[in-house]
């Protein structure tokens, strides 16, 4: 996991939804830090930081397009 980065945070998992799919979409290697506990306990988003999404370096500049286009270039944004 040395080799992943943090690109984006989130406070709620519902926000980045589309992003999700469309990252599985473009078979590129991710993983969201502390999703799994904000999703049980979402009052501890702000103490833990957040969800962090993580992806691989290789990867880096094309998820940041990914996200600019899909809130500039779509009527699905992210909130």
């Amino acid at each position: 996991m040395k080799d992943f980065v943090i690109v984006k945070t989130y406070t709620y998992p519902y926000e980045y939804a589309i992003l999700k799919l469309l990252l599985e979409k473009e078979s590129i290697s991710y993983f969201f830090e502390n999703e799994t506990m904000i999703g049980v306990f979402p009052f501890y988003s702000n103490a833990l930081g957040g969800i962090n999404l993580r992806v691989h370096l290789k990867d880096k500049t094309r998820v940041l397009q990914i996200i600019k286009d899909l809130n500039t270039n779509s009527h699905l944004r992210i909130v």
